[in-house]
């Protein structure tokens, strides 16, 4: 990380300044952080003490900091050359568990010797495709074994991989994939999902019909009880069943491993999308790589043999941090399915507490999800620690992809214990530390640095780091990138995102998405402090909220305007606007009161259910947005339009 489809972790992993301790490392001498300060105090011949001295010495001493990282998380590299995601530096048996997959209905444990032949297997097929380095993979495919195994094979061979989950619809997979031009398309014939089969097949005919660049499209049979037959006549010698795609009896007898250059392109992710194409984002292979082992090992702690989980589809990036796990040694737990869903005699059942009685069952250590999901249980008041359930494994709860309130993290650990929560990606509340490397900066709209003074700005890296993306794929790939990250402030890079620092203890508050800053008055401020106040003050009322500020050519300045979506049997009316506006005055300030609130009947969200600010505000501001496919729910922009049109 970062990735520039969402926020991602330039900060660290730690609680919020809500008033009181929320929990301190038990033993934090024991720990992978602590053994390298000592390690880098050895070897540099420092004297760091602590956590503060060892994060400015990785800004200040850039090229000794990384490599430092480089030799502590053992990544290995062409002499002698190894595959790292397979060979992990402290490799467990090969009879222990590499992977434990699970559904709604199942459960399906691979060792680290069974991933190894699968990916053998699934790599022969690719070989005998004609794949080569540079060649672009893609998936239609849920979180499951074969998914993983068809990343790890192609990009073993030096292939591009890229997936989309099998929920997305036709239009928007193939707004993103017909700009990369695939040579083979991997596919699920159905998925399960909140106790229904939902079959595919006749999108994956018709987005295989559409990429004329497809010489292999291979069908997982992910569901057997459904048909996993396509129309060959139009897909002929192209259409093959993952059975057939696996060439047993020509197979090589052990993987092959592509010797490559560090920037190789290892993955392409895709921005949203709302307002055009998505924009494809390509990440190389090393900067990924020691990006996400130092975030494992030195800020989540992982161990070899420790579990983790994290709740995402293969189309968001969380998916390929997760998958990076491998190479700290750790046994990673996919799931497919909702998370309000337990498997009960081969059944799937209703069950607030899936994922919790999961944690218990498979001894998950490292919990990824959504804030949205921890938000849902708090407003559910779900007490898993009141329940039948020990959550005894249970070392640390991560939180990504939107703002998680203070009131949640508060919620989190009375309902989950003594566990480091860490809102690592998108966060609201005060994140404790920076993550090392990474010297994040606020600076004003005019390139002054105000993070001294806690006042609010735009997110900057002033040095480099090697997880930035390599290229944006297509022939005006260059200047999209220079653009998207180095046009707001010439040569310095430009994550997008709204923040503001702690002058007494130096944490940081995410605020949103720049695109999505407020600005009335001249006061800039974030959409998620809005947001906080409706969960904190409302939440039995409020289902959902979208906070845009609107300007248009003839106004003096700028409108706070707020969409509230009601819970069901929840009336919207004038007393609940007042006190709304009453507290948001009382907690933020005047200049933070929406001057309309109004209630919506719709959220916009992308396919990810990241909500769209940025084409609703473009829409009140009197743009003429044409919205793509990766608006999940499209239609309802048409009310924000019929809305802009009518409140002049």
């Amino acid at each position: 990380m970062p990735h520039a489809s969402t926020d991602d972790n330039l900060n660290g992993i730690n609680g919020q300044d809500i008033g009181s301790e929320l929990w301190r490392h038990p033993a934090p001498e024991s720990t992978q952080m602590w053994k390298f300060l000592q390690t880098v105090n050895k070897e540099e011949h420092l004297q760091l003490n602590d956590y503060n001295d060892l994060y400015n010495w990785s800004i200040e001493k850039t090229t000794d900091f990384w490599d430092a990282v480089w030799r502590f998380t053992g990544i290995k590299a062409s002499a002698p050359y190894d595959e790292n995601l397979l060979f992990p530096p402290q490799a467990p048996s090969s009879e222990s568990p590499a992977i434990i997959a699970a559904t709604e209905t199942d459960r399906e444990t691979v060792t680290w010797a069974k991933l190894r032949e699968k990916v053998r297997l699934c790599q022969s097929g690719m070989i005998a495709t004609g794949i080569k380095p540079g060649d672009r993979v893609a998936g239609y495919v849920a979180n499951h074994t074969n998914a993983l195994v068809a990343m790890l094979a192609a990009t073993s061979l030096g292939a591009i991989w890229t997936a989309i989950s099998p929920d997305t619809g036709v239009t928007a997979v193939l707004d993103r994939l017909t700009q990369i031009e695939p040579v083979i398309l991997f596919a699920d014939n159905a998925s399960l999902y909140n106790g229904k089969t939902h079959p595919t097949m006749p999108k994956v005919q018709e987005i295989g019909s559409s990429l004329p660049s497809l010489q292999a499209l291979v069908i997982f049979s992910t569901v057997p009880s459904v048909s996993a037959q396509i129309d060959v006549a139009s897909l002929a010698g192209i259409a093959v069943s993952y059975d057939s795609f696996i060439k047993k009896d020509t197979a090589p007898q052990e993987i092959m491993f592509t010797q490559l250059p560090p920037d190789h392109p290892v993955y392409i992710l895709y921005s949203s999308g709302t307002t055009g194409a998505p924009k494809c984002i390509v990440h190389g292979a090393i900067g990924t790589l020691l990006q996400h082992k130092k975030e494992h090992i030195l800020h989540c702690d992982i161990l070899p043999g420790d579990r983790l989980f994290y709740f995402t589809t293969c189309t968001w990036m969380m998916w390929h941090w997760l998958v990076s796990g491998l190479a700290s040694g750790a046994t990673l737990v996919l799931y497919d399915g909702s998370p309000f869903r337990y498997a009960s005699d081969g059944k799937s059942v209703a069950d607030d507490l899936a994922m919790a009685r999961l944690i218990d069952e498979l001894n998950i250590t490292h919990f990824g999800t959504s804030a949205k999901y921890l938000s849902v249980l708090e407003q559910k008041s779900v007490m898993p620690k009141e329940q039948d359930l020990s959550l005894n494994t249970l070392k640390a709860i991560y939180s990504t992809g939107s703002p998680l309130a203070p009131s949640t993290f508060q919620y989190v650990y009375q309902a989950f214990g003594a566990i480091n929560l860490g809102s690592i990606t998108g966060g609201t509340g005060e994140i404790q530390v920076l993550g090392l490397g990474m010297a994040v900066r606020a600076w004003d709209y005019l390139g002054a640095d105000v993070t001294s003074t806690g006042s609010a700005g735009d997110l900057v890296c002033t040095k480099p780091f090697p997880c930035q993306p390599v290229q944006f794929w297509g022939p005006t790939g260059n200047s999209k990138y220079q653009s998207s990250y180095f046009e707001t402030f010439p040569g310095v890079w430009h994550h997008g995102d709204f923040i503001r620092f702690n002058p007494k203890t130096g944490g940081l508050y995410m605020l949103g998405r720049s695109d999505g800053i407020l600005k009335p008055s001249g006061v800039r401020f974030g959409s998620a402090e809005i947001y906080n106040i409706l969960l904190k003050h409302f939440p039995e009322k409020v289902e959902d909220a979208l906070c845009i500020g609107r300007r248009r050519e003839t106004d003096d300045d700028e409108t706070v305007v707020l969409f509230l979506k009601m819970k069901d049997g929840e009336d919207f009316d004038t007393d609940l606007v007042k006190s709304i506006q009453k507290v948001i005055r009382m907690e933020l300030s005047a200049r933070h009161v929406p001057g309309i609130v109004d209630e919506t009947p719709e959220i916009p969200v992308t396919t990810n259910g990241k909500k769209i600010e940025a084409a609703v505000k473009q829409i009140l501001c009197g743009m003429n947005v044409k919205t793509s496919a990766s608006v999940a729910n499209a239609g309802c922009l048409d009310w924000y339009r019929e809305w802009s049109s009518t409140h002049v």
